[in-house]
């Protein structure tokens, strides 16, 4: 095992810490919330005749007309039915067949008014790519023109490449992310779009790292003396921890207005999703 350098030292550090701090919180949400719906998720209890004797006796006996008739009504397919018509598809896919049919899944499909709480649960995410993919192309606007294909006629660019997030590098990241985003929010259930691109993009978490590091008086003062605190002023004292984010939620008050608005986004939507979540109550 290779030695760490202090800064993976703090990346490591900082994921098991925050992942032993969820499992801390999860139990803690169990305990305080009961799981009133996990019965749903366990498997039925066999009474001690056994699993044959069970088989039998509930096969002896047809579905109740009433059943039968409720599955008609809401378009469930019974044994005597007719075959869906994916069977006789010359690329049979289910899955393509039950997000036309029961999801109502497809292009502009979940543009209703009735869904306007799940488009606003899904607005902060659809900005900051939205965002991400403006600062990007603004500033490399010959880069995306051309599809980094040919060189600009301004070499300094090619010489000197921007670091971090406006590096050249990042174009096809930038590209991805545009493209899910439009996928996703023209064509699929809206409320997915925030785990969607959480977990298909790196975007979602370079963009707001790019946006604290250039707009927090807080970082940029951390360039020029890493780990160390920052000088008593006149008002108050400022101190940061060794762990940026940490720093920051400790010096709330003090932070610029994006970096209250990243950290409160974050840190509630990891707050409320593992409250609700892990509760089997509505939440994505």
């Amino acid at each position: 095992m290779w030695p760490l350098d202090p800064a993976q030292k703090e990346v490591l550090r900082f994921a098991v810490s925050c992942r032993i701090l969820t499992l801390i919180l999860q139990a803690l949400f169990n305990a305080v919330i009961p799981d009133h719906q996990a019965e749903a998720f366990s498997p039925p209890r066999l009474a001690s005749s056994g699993f044959l004797d069970q088989f039998v006796e509930s096969s002896s006996h047809s579905i109740p007309e009433p059943l039968v008739q409720l599955a008609v009504d809401k378009g469930y397919r019974i044994t005597e039915g007719n075959k869906p018509p994916w069977c006789a598809w010359n690329l049979p896919l289910i899955y393509s067949y039950i997000q036309d049919v029961y999801w109502n899944v497809g292009f502009l499909r979940y543009y209703e008014l009735r869904q306007v709480p799940n488009f606003l649960l899904a607005v902060p995410v659809a900005i900051l790519v939205a965002w991400a993919t403006w600062t990007y192309v603004t500033a490399h606007p010959w880069l995306c023109l051309t599809l980094g294909l040919q060189r600009s006629k301004n070499s300094k660019m090619q010489e000197k490449p921007c670091p971090g997030f406006l590096s050249p590098q990042v174009f096809v990241y930038v590209v991805h992310a545009a493209g899910l985003l439009l996928f996703g929010g023209l064509c699929m259930h809206v409320q997915v779009l925030t785990r969607f691109l959480g977990s298909s993009t790196p975007i979602m978490y370079w963009f707001p790292a790019y946006l604290l590091q250039d707009q927090e008086p807080l970082l940029r003062s951390l360039k020029t003396a890493p780990w160390k605190p920052f000088v008593k002023d006149s008002a108050q004292e400022q101190t940061v921890p060794r762990n940026s984010m940490m720093g920051l939620l400790y010096n709330w008050k003090t932070c610029s207005p994006v970096t209250r608005y990243i950290l409160g986004y974050f840190v509630t939507y990891w707050l409320l999703g593992l409250l609700l979540h892990c509760n089997f109550l509505p939440w994505t």
